[in-house]
């Protein structure tokens, strides 16, 4: 049986609902790729360098490590008042922090109020996050008829890497526009103040979208969860929560190590110049989008669970062939990134089988709870493990990602919620 072709406002509401997260991941994740300047300017002039490095990726993780947070609380107004009102609160918590963090005075203005200004900012940015991922998967996925989730949230999670690909554009564009002077002067806040007027044309966008049909049913047939919704989903959906965590850490292993890590790491393993490896990033960021899709779109056609199998087995075959191949063929880098980061694609498909684990009464909270707390564990240490094992085996991170590949086949054949639940 086809699927249902989506409406025209089935349409605009998933164009608006990626277009809006592409833009609030871009705020997110720009910080990044400014952190050496960010550490010159935020922290004392006569700090060591390693120090400096240490201190501003601190501030960077701190947007991570309050993802949780953020997300749960989020989640919990969501299922009891609505998706759309936290849906434009979370994108509108991050672009006020970025614009923010665009006019934000340095050390050599405000002293050590600058750095702490700073983290503040990060962590609204994190819980802003935190409830914007599983609050768009939700959102899209109660919109859409229920044979075109797949695409809807194949098509969510592209929108959000290409925030990513965004963000390594434009600070690629600033970095070549001005010079070491004119960036550390003022440079370095373009990207975030552009970033700010992103986040409130989203926020503007947003306003246009209508409640899903899910929650408004819930509402007219009083169906509503009054209580705490985190405290339904770990009382009677514990074994979803479980797979949905599991799930999550191969979603954190594909994009920590495939597209963050990897990039750096093939620089030491197999003397590629930096700016080869970066733009070979560009090709597989690019390709992730369009795998994200595809698998989604693959997911309505033979099943979520089916369609998560098959794109285990092809980004385990991938990533092998991606970190032996470059050993021998160092010249085919391009090729065998580009090819790695579509099949990376399948994280596409997990938010299918996590809003599809929860009642539609507690669906927010659950997947909140089970990606948020799940990423900032998983993501967090990821780098550490793969760092350490590396000591050992130099191609650990690629049997670091075919191993999790190996974890979700096998989930692909657990059935992701108790016979005795309902979620639709």
């Amino acid at each position: 049986m086809p699927a249902p072709t989506l409406r025209r406002d089935e349409i605009r509401t998933l164009t608006l609902a990626a277009l809006g997260g592409a833009l609030e991941f871009y705020d997110f994740i720009i910080f990044v790729f400014f952190t050496a300047t960010i550490g010159q300017l935020f922290f004392p002039p006569d700090t060591p360098d390693w120090l400096r490095q240490l201190q501003t990726f601190g501030l960077f993780a701190a947007g991570y490590l309050a993802r949780p947070l953020g997300g749960i609380l989020m989640a919990h107004y969501g299922d009891r008042d609505g998706r759309k009102r936290m849906f434009m609160l979370s994108v509108l918590l991050m672009a006020l922090p970025t614009l923010a963090i665009g006019l934000l005075p340095t050390w050599a203005s405000i002293g050590a109020a600058a750095p702490i200004a700073l983290l503040l900012l990060r962590i609204l940015q994190g819980a802003a996050v935190g409830g914007e991922v599983p609050g768009a998967w939700t959102f899209v996925a109660e919109h859409v008829p229920g044979r075109r989730i797949g695409f809807a949230c194949g098509t969510l999670t592209a929108g959000l890497t290409a925030g990513i690909l965004l963000g390594s554009l434009i600070a690629t564009w600033v970095n070549t526009r001005f010079d070491a002077d004119e960036l550390a002067a003022w440079g370095w806040r373009v990207p975030f103040l552009v970033g700010g007027v992103f986040g409130l044309c989203a926020v503007f966008l947003r306003s246009m979208l209508e409640e899903t049909p899910v929650f408004e049913e819930l509402r007219r047939r009083r169906e509503l969860v009054r209580g705490l919704p985190l405290k339904v989903v770990l009382a009677g959906h514990g074994r979803a929560v479980v797979l949905s965590m599991l799930l999550t850490w191969l979603l954190t292993a594909a994009i920590v190590v495939l597209i963050l890590m990897t990039p750096t790491l093939i620089q030491k393993l197999y003397a590629i110049p930096a700016a080869r490896a970066l733009a070979a990033n560009s090709v597989a960021t690019f390709a992730l989008t369009l795998g994200c899709i595809a698998f989604g779109l693959l997911a309505d056609r033979i099943g979520a669970a089916k369609a998560l199998g098959a794109g285990c087995v092809m980004l385990l075959a991938t990533t092998l062939l991606l970190y032996y191949g470059l050993a021998q063929t160092p010249g085919r880098l391009h090729a065998l990134y580009g090819a790695t980061g579509f099949c990376v694609g399948v994280v596409g498909v997990i938010p299918v089988l996590l809003v599809q684990a929860f009642p539609p009464a507690v669906r927010y909270s659950g997947v909140s709870f089970a990606y948020n707390i799940a990423y900032a564990v998983f993501g967090g240490l990821t780098p550490l493990v793969v760092t350490m094992l590396m000591q050992d085996a130099p191609l650990a991170p690629a049997w670091y990602v075919a191993a999790l590949c190996v974890l979700g086949l096998v989930l692909a054949f657990v059935p992701m919620r108790a016979k005795a639940a309902t979620a639709t």
